[in-house]
Protein backbone atom coordinates (compact mmCIF):
# COMPACT_ATOMS: atom_id res chain seq x y z
CA UNK A 1 0.00 0.00 0.00
CA UNK A 2 1.51 3.33 -1.07
CA UNK A 3 1.49 6.43 1.06
CA UNK A 4 -0.12 9.10 -1.05
CA UNK A 5 -0.90 12.65 -0.02
CA UNK A 6 -4.70 13.11 -0.10
CA UNK A 7 -6.01 15.36 -2.85
CA UNK A 8 -8.04 17.33 -0.28
CA UNK A 9 -9.76 16.99 3.11
CA UNK A 10 -13.52 16.54 2.81
CA UNK A 11 -16.30 16.66 5.38
CA UNK A 12 -19.33 14.53 4.44
CA UNK A 13 -22.58 15.32 6.31
CA UNK A 14 -25.68 13.16 5.84
CA UNK A 15 -28.07 11.64 8.38
CA UNK A 16 -28.72 8.53 6.28
CA UNK A 17 -26.03 5.98 7.33
CA UNK A 18 -26.00 4.17 3.99
CA UNK A 19 -25.49 7.34 1.95
CA UNK A 20 -22.94 8.71 4.43
CA UNK A 21 -20.85 5.55 4.41
CA UNK A 22 -21.11 5.11 0.65
CA UNK A 23 -19.96 8.68 0.03
CA UNK A 24 -17.14 8.53 2.59
CA UNK A 25 -15.82 5.20 1.29
CA UNK A 26 -16.05 6.24 -2.37
CA UNK A 27 -14.37 9.59 -1.78
CA UNK A 28 -11.55 7.95 0.16
CA UNK A 29 -11.10 5.55 -2.76
CA UNK A 30 -10.97 8.60 -5.08
CA UNK A 31 -7.98 9.93 -3.10
CA UNK A 32 -9.55 12.24 -0.52
CA UNK A 33 -9.12 12.36 3.26
CA UNK A 34 -12.70 12.14 4.59
CA UNK A 35 -14.41 12.85 7.91
CA UNK A 36 -18.14 12.14 8.27
CA UNK A 37 -20.93 13.59 10.40
CA UNK A 38 -24.56 12.54 10.91
CA UNK A 39 -26.06 15.92 11.88
CA UNK A 40 -25.42 19.63 11.92
CA UNK A 41 -23.92 19.94 15.40
CA UNK A 42 -21.52 17.11 14.74
CA UNK A 43 -20.58 18.75 11.43
CA UNK A 44 -19.76 22.04 13.16
CA UNK A 45 -17.62 20.27 15.78
CA UNK A 46 -15.72 18.23 13.19
CA UNK A 47 -15.20 21.27 10.95
CA UNK A 48 -13.47 23.04 13.85
CA UNK A 49 -11.06 20.15 14.46
CA UNK A 50 -10.66 18.64 10.99
CA UNK A 51 -10.35 21.92 9.02
CA UNK A 52 -11.72 20.50 5.74
CA UNK A 53 -11.05 21.93 2.29
CA UNK A 54 -14.67 21.28 1.24
CA UNK A 55 -17.91 20.01 2.76
CA UNK A 56 -20.47 17.75 1.09
CA UNK A 57 -23.56 18.76 3.05
CA UNK A 58 -27.08 17.32 2.98
CA UNK A 59 -29.78 20.00 3.10
CA UNK A 60 -32.20 17.94 5.23
CA UNK A 61 -30.65 17.09 8.61
CA UNK A 62 -32.41 16.09 11.86
CA UNK A 63 -31.27 18.97 14.08
CA UNK A 64 -30.72 21.91 11.69
CA UNK A 65 -30.82 22.18 7.92
CA UNK A 66 -27.72 22.42 5.76
CA UNK A 67 -28.35 26.12 5.12
CA UNK A 68 -28.18 26.86 8.86
CA UNK A 69 -24.99 24.81 9.16
CA UNK A 70 -23.45 26.84 6.33
CA UNK A 71 -24.49 30.15 7.91
CA UNK A 72 -22.87 29.11 11.19
CA UNK A 73 -19.71 28.00 9.43
CA UNK A 74 -19.45 31.34 7.63
CA UNK A 75 -20.21 33.27 10.83
CA UNK A 76 -17.37 31.44 12.60
CA UNK A 77 -14.90 32.37 9.86
CA UNK A 78 -14.98 29.05 7.96
CA UNK A 79 -15.03 29.87 4.25
CA UNK A 80 -14.23 26.52 2.66
CA UNK A 81 -16.57 25.65 -0.25
CA UNK A 82 -19.81 23.72 0.29
CA UNK A 83 -21.46 21.24 -2.08
CA UNK A 84 -25.12 20.73 -1.12
CA UNK A 85 -26.99 17.43 -1.45
CA UNK A 86 -30.70 18.02 -1.96
CA UNK A 87 -33.54 15.51 -2.33
CA UNK A 88 -35.61 18.03 -4.25
CA UNK A 89 -34.85 19.52 -7.64
CA UNK A 90 -36.19 22.78 -6.27
CA UNK A 91 -34.99 26.13 -7.62
CA UNK A 92 -35.78 27.83 -4.29
CA UNK A 93 -33.54 25.37 -2.45
CA UNK A 94 -30.73 25.96 -4.92
CA UNK A 95 -31.05 29.74 -4.71
CA UNK A 96 -31.12 29.59 -0.89
CA UNK A 97 -28.03 27.40 -0.89
CA UNK A 98 -26.12 29.82 -3.09
CA UNK A 99 -27.30 32.81 -1.05
CA UNK A 100 -25.92 31.41 2.22
CA UNK A 101 -22.53 30.76 0.64
CA UNK A 102 -22.84 27.38 -1.07
CA UNK A 103 -20.88 26.67 -4.22
CA UNK A 104 -22.69 23.85 -5.99
CA UNK A 105 -25.46 21.32 -5.49
CA UNK A 106 -26.25 17.72 -6.44
CA UNK A 107 -29.82 16.39 -6.54
CA UNK A 108 -30.57 12.98 -5.03
CA UNK A 109 -30.45 10.32 -6.35
CA UNK A 110 -26.98 11.06 -7.69
CA UNK A 111 -24.15 9.13 -9.27
CA UNK A 112 -20.86 8.90 -7.40
CA UNK A 113 -19.01 9.95 -10.56
CA UNK A 114 -21.06 13.15 -10.66
CA UNK A 115 -20.30 13.96 -7.02
CA UNK A 116 -16.56 13.42 -7.52
CA UNK A 117 -16.59 15.52 -10.72
CA UNK A 118 -18.35 18.39 -9.00
CA UNK A 119 -16.07 18.24 -5.95
CA UNK A 120 -13.00 18.44 -8.18
CA UNK A 121 -14.51 21.31 -10.19
CA UNK A 122 -15.29 23.29 -7.03
CA UNK A 123 -11.80 22.67 -5.63
CA UNK A 124 -10.24 23.85 -8.91
CA UNK A 125 -12.22 27.05 -9.06
CA UNK A 126 -11.62 27.91 -5.39
CA UNK A 127 -7.89 27.10 -5.40
CA UNK A 128 -5.38 29.93 -4.82
CA UNK A 129 -3.94 31.61 -7.90
CA UNK A 130 -0.27 31.69 -8.81
CA UNK A 131 -0.17 35.13 -10.39
CA UNK A 132 2.87 37.24 -9.63
CA UNK A 133 0.66 40.19 -8.70
CA UNK A 134 -1.87 38.83 -6.24
CA UNK A 135 -3.75 42.14 -5.90
CA UNK A 136 -6.13 43.41 -8.58
CA UNK A 137 -7.41 47.00 -8.29
CA UNK A 138 -10.17 48.65 -10.27
CA UNK A 139 -11.27 52.07 -9.11
CA UNK A 140 -11.81 51.80 -5.34
CA UNK A 141 -12.37 48.02 -5.45
CA UNK A 142 -9.45 45.76 -4.51
CA UNK A 143 -9.18 41.97 -4.71
CA UNK A 144 -6.34 40.23 -2.87
CA UNK A 145 -5.76 36.61 -3.93
CA UNK A 146 -3.29 35.80 -1.17
CA UNK A 147 -5.56 37.03 1.63
CA UNK A 148 -8.68 35.95 -0.28
CA UNK A 149 -10.25 39.31 0.52
CA UNK A 150 -12.17 41.96 -1.39
CA UNK A 151 -12.21 45.55 -0.16
CA UNK A 152 -14.20 48.58 -1.17
CA UNK A 153 -12.58 51.79 0.09
CA UNK A 154 -10.76 49.68 2.69
CA UNK A 155 -13.89 47.93 3.97
CA UNK A 156 -13.96 44.13 3.58
CA UNK A 157 -16.80 42.70 1.49
CA UNK A 158 -17.74 39.13 2.46
CA UNK A 159 -17.88 36.84 -0.58
CA UNK A 160 -18.29 33.08 -0.98
CA UNK A 161 -15.45 31.28 -2.83
CA UNK A 162 -17.45 31.20 -6.07
CA UNK A 163 -18.47 34.86 -5.79
CA UNK A 164 -14.78 35.64 -5.26
CA UNK A 165 -13.75 33.76 -8.40
CA UNK A 166 -16.55 35.35 -10.44
CA UNK A 167 -15.51 38.83 -9.34
CA UNK A 168 -11.89 38.02 -10.09
CA UNK A 169 -12.76 36.93 -13.63
CA UNK A 170 -14.75 40.13 -14.18
CA UNK A 171 -11.96 42.28 -12.74
CA UNK A 172 -9.41 40.58 -14.99
CA UNK A 173 -11.55 41.65 -17.96
CA UNK A 174 -12.74 45.20 -17.18
CA UNK A 175 -14.98 46.87 -19.78
CA UNK A 176 -15.15 43.60 -21.75
CA UNK A 177 -18.50 41.89 -22.30
CA UNK A 178 -18.35 38.24 -21.16
CA UNK A 179 -21.00 35.74 -22.26
CA UNK A 180 -22.71 33.35 -19.83
CA UNK A 181 -20.87 30.47 -21.44
CA UNK A 182 -17.50 32.17 -20.99
CA UNK A 183 -18.30 32.77 -17.33
CA UNK A 184 -19.41 29.15 -16.84
CA UNK A 185 -16.24 27.87 -18.52
CA UNK A 186 -13.86 30.09 -16.53
CA UNK A 187 -15.59 30.26 -13.15
CA UNK A 188 -17.51 27.01 -12.73
CA UNK A 189 -15.54 24.75 -15.10
CA UNK A 190 -18.70 22.64 -15.04
CA UNK A 191 -21.88 23.46 -16.91
CA UNK A 192 -24.49 22.61 -14.24
CA UNK A 193 -26.21 20.36 -16.80
CA UNK A 194 -26.62 23.39 -19.04
CA UNK A 195 -28.37 25.52 -16.41
CA UNK A 196 -26.96 28.95 -17.24
CA UNK A 197 -29.38 30.63 -14.80
CA UNK A 198 -26.77 29.98 -12.11
CA UNK A 199 -24.76 32.83 -13.68
CA UNK A 200 -27.69 35.24 -13.41
CA UNK A 201 -28.16 34.37 -9.73
CA UNK A 202 -24.50 34.91 -8.86
CA UNK A 203 -24.28 38.15 -10.87
CA UNK A 204 -27.28 39.42 -8.90
CA UNK A 205 -25.72 38.55 -5.52
CA UNK A 206 -22.36 40.01 -6.50
CA UNK A 207 -23.90 43.19 -7.88
CA UNK A 208 -25.67 43.89 -4.58
CA UNK A 209 -22.48 43.33 -2.59
CA UNK A 210 -19.95 45.35 -4.59
CA UNK A 211 -22.10 48.24 -5.74
CA UNK A 212 -24.21 49.10 -2.70
CA UNK A 213 -24.71 52.64 -4.01
CA UNK A 214 -21.10 53.71 -3.44
CA UNK A 215 -19.55 56.31 -5.76
CA UNK A 216 -16.35 55.39 -7.49
CA UNK A 217 -16.97 51.65 -7.59
CA UNK A 218 -17.09 49.65 -10.82
CA UNK A 219 -20.52 48.30 -11.75
CA UNK A 220 -21.66 45.07 -13.37
CA UNK A 221 -23.73 45.92 -16.42
CA UNK A 222 -26.03 43.53 -18.29
CA UNK A 223 -25.77 43.50 -22.07
CA UNK A 224 -29.04 41.84 -23.01
CA UNK A 225 -28.62 38.85 -25.28
CA UNK A 226 -24.83 39.07 -24.97
CA UNK A 227 -23.59 38.80 -21.37
CA UNK A 228 -22.15 40.90 -18.55
CA UNK A 229 -19.41 43.49 -18.20
CA UNK A 230 -17.64 45.01 -15.20
CA UNK A 231 -17.61 48.66 -16.22
CA UNK A 232 -15.08 50.98 -14.63
CA UNK A 233 -16.19 54.23 -13.06
CA UNK A 234 -14.43 56.27 -15.77
CA UNK A 235 -16.03 54.30 -18.60
CA UNK A 236 -19.44 54.62 -16.98
CA UNK A 237 -19.03 58.38 -16.61
CA UNK A 238 -17.96 58.68 -20.25
CA UNK A 239 -20.95 56.64 -21.39
CA UNK A 240 -23.34 58.74 -19.34
CA UNK A 241 -21.74 61.92 -20.70
CA UNK A 242 -22.12 60.71 -24.26
CA UNK A 243 -25.76 59.81 -23.62
CA UNK A 244 -26.45 63.22 -22.11
CA UNK A 245 -24.81 65.12 -25.02
CA UNK A 246 -27.21 66.75 -27.53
Amino acid sequence: MTDKTPEAKLLVVDDEPNIRELLATSLRFAGFDVAAAANGREALDIAEKFQPDLAVLDVMLPDMDGFTVTRRLRASGKHFPVLFLTARDDTDDKITGLTVGGDDYVTKPFSLDEVVARIKAVLRRTAPYDDEDAVIRIDNLELDDDAHEVRHEGEIIELSPTEFKLLRYLMMNPNRVLSKQQILDHVWEYNFNGDASIVESYISYLRRKIESGADGAPAIQTKRGVGYVLQTWERRQRSQGATASP
